[in-house]
C-alpha cells in the first residue's frame, strides 16, 4: 500500500489540533460566547519541524519498507518508542499487558518468578521472587538476561520480552544469563509455573529472637506481617529480645504495605513522601502512635535486590534511627508510577514522581546506604565439629573452682543450617544480641 500525501497532511493536522491552536494564529471569535470566555491561555510554541519529520518518516516507511506495515502498527511502535525513551518503567500498556498487570497484582499468575527492568537494551533482574522457578534454578538479582530461548533480547521492549517468559505452566524457557563475576554467559533453565506469592514468613532464630521475612509488599503483607509479629511474640518466652526484617531480594510493589510494614515499628514521624510536577503526585505518610516490638532492636536486611517499596521502609526505619540497616546498597528504584487507562483496555504506566525518606533523600538511582555493609560472604561450619578444643575442665585431675553447682553455664547455640550458610543473617543475628545486652544495661533490667 502506497502511503499518499493526503495521509502525511492528515496526521499534521491531527497532531496539531491535539495540541492546540497555533500560537499567534488570531482564532475567530465565538458569537455565543462572552468576552471573558474568549481569552485563551497561552501555550508553548508547538514543535512543527518535529511534526513534520515525524509525517514525513511515517511516509517513507509507508512507500519504501520491505513489507507492508499497517498504520496501527506503526502508530503503535510510535507510542511505545515514545514513552521507552523517557526511562525504564514507562510503557504503554495494550489489551494483553494491561490485563496480565492487574492478574500481577492480586499475588497469583503464571510465569518465572522474577521482577525485571530494562538496562543497556536488555533484561535486568531486579529480584527473584521466593519459592518460585526462577529462584531455585539460581537466578540470581542483577543478572542480565540476554537471550529468551534463541530470541536475543536485544531490541525487545519490555513488555515483549515479559510476553516471552510467560507460558504454559509446565513449559521450560532457556534463560542466557550475563553475571558480575562470570567470565562466559550462564544459560539457565527455568520451568514455568503458576506463581502464588506468600509475602511474609517468619520463625524464632534462637530463643527470644525472631525473623520475618517479606519478600514482597502486597495489599494484606502489612496486616500479615502483624500477625507474624504478634505470634512470635507468644512462643518467645519473656517476649521478643529483637527481631530481624529481611528484605533482601524484594522487589517492591504496593506502596500501602511499604507504610503500614514502616507504621508497625515507628511511633511518629513521616515515613515518605512523593513530589512530582502534578498536585496528585504529591502525597506524604505519617506514622501512627504504636510500635510492635515495644522498642525491642530491630536489624533490617536489605541487598542490591531490595527496590521501591523495599527501600522505602528501609529508608524510614533509617531516617528515624530505629534499626540498623545491614547488607548491601539497595536497587535505587525511587520513583513512582501510576496507570492511567485509555480506553477500557489499554492504558498508559508512566512514571509520575519520585520517592524521597523522611530526611528528604530521594531513592532514585542511589539506593539506601546501609548503616553496615556486608559483602557477598557464604559462612561456613568449621569441618569436624565433633573435635573441640580441649579445655582445663577436659583434663584430669583438674581443680574445681569452688563456686559449685551455682557456678553459671554457658549455653552454645548452634543455629540452624539455614543461619550457618546465611553470613549476614548470621551477622544480624549477632548484632541483635549486642544491641539487647547494650538496651538492657542502659534500661538496668
Amino acid at each position: 500500500m502506497k502511503f499518499s500525501r493526503p495521509l502525511a497532511v492528515a496526521l499534521l493536522l491531527a497532531a496539531l489540533l491535539l495540541l492546540g491552536p497555533l500560537p499567534g494564529v488570531a482564532q475567530q471569535p465565538n458569537p455565543e460566547t462572552t468576552p471573558q470566555a474568549q481569552e485563551v491561555p497561552a501555550r508553548p510554541d508547538l514543535p512543527l519541524r518535529q511534526l513534520r519529520l515525524f509525517t514525513e518518516v511515517f511516509g517513507r516507511i509507508k512507500q519504501d519498507y520491505v513489507v507492508d506495515v499497517s498504520d496501527d502498527e506503526l502508530l503503535n511502535y510510535a507510542i511505545q518508542g515514545m514513552l521507552a525513551g523517557l526511562d525504564p518503567h514507562s510503557s504503554f500498556l495494550d489489551a494483553e499487558s494491561f490485563k496480565e498487570i492487574r492478574i500481577g497484582t492480586t499475588g497469583q499468575f503464571g510465569g518465572l518468578g522474577i521482577e525485571v527492568g530494562m538496562e543497556d537494551g536488555f533484561i535486568k533482574v531486579i529480584a527473584p521472587i521466593d519459592d518460585t522457578p526462577a529462584k531455585a534454578a539460581g537466578v540470581q538479582a542483577g543478572d542480565l538476561i540476554i537471550r529468551l530461548d534463541d530470541t536475543p533480547v536485544k531490541g525487545l521492549s519490555l513488555n515483549e520480552a515479559v510476553k516471552l517468559m510467560r507460558g504454559e505452566p509446565g513449559d521450560d524457557i532457556v534463560l542466557t544469563i550475563v553475571r558480575e563475576g562470570q567470565d562466559q554467559p550462564l544459560k539457565i533453565t527455568v520451568t514455568r509455573a503458576i506463581i502464588s506469592v506468600k509475602s511474609v514468613r517468619s520463625r524464632m532464630l534462637e530463643p527470644g529472637y525472631g525473623y520475618v521475612r517479606l519478600s514482597q509488599f502486597r495489599a494484606r503483607t502489612g496486616e500479615n506481617m502483624l500477625e507474624a509479629v504478634e505470634k512470635l511474640k507468644a512462643d518467645a518466652e519473656g517476649g521478643l529480645k529483637g527481631m530481624v526484617l529481611d528484605l533482601r531480594n524484594n522487589p517492591g510493589g504496593v506502596l500501602n504495605g511499604a507504610v503500614e510494614v514502616s507504621d508497625a515499628f515507628l511511633d511518629e514521624g513521616l515515613i515518605v513522601y512523593t513530589e512530582g510536577r502534578i498536585a496528585d503526585s504529591k502525597l506524604s505518610f505519617s506514622a501512627a502512635t504504636g510500635d510492635v516490638l515495644d522498642g525491642a532492636p530491630l536489624v533490617v536486611l536489605v541487598n542490591g535486590g531490595s527496590a521501591s517499596a523495599s527501600e522505602i521502609v528501609a529508608g524510614a526505619l533509617q531516617d528515624h534511627k530505629r534499626a540498623l540497616i545491614l547488607g548491601e546498597a539497595t536497587f535505587g528504584k525511587g520513583s513512582v508510577q501510576t496507570i492511567m487507562p485509555i480506553g477500557e483496555e489499554t492504558a498508559l504506566k508512566l512514571t509520575t514522581a519520585r520517592y524521597y525518606t523522611p530526611n528528604g533523600r530521594s531513592i532514585q538511582a542511589e539506593g539506601i546506604v546501609p548503616d553496615i555493609a556486608l559483602g557477598r560472604v557464604r559462612l561456613a561450619a568449621v569441618e569436624g565439629q565433633g573435635f573441640g578444643r580441649i579445655k582445663e575442665a577436659d583434663l584430669s585431675r583438674h581443680l574445681e573452682n569452688g563456686n559449685g553447682s551455682d557456678a553459671p553455664k554457658v549455653e552454645t547455640a548452634n543455629g540452624s543450617a539455614e543461619i550457618v550458610d546465611d553470613y549476614p543473617l548470621n551477622e544480624a543475628l549477632n548484632l541483635l544480641k549486642g544491641l539487647h545486652l547494650l538496651q538492657k544495661d542502659r534500661t538496668g533490667g
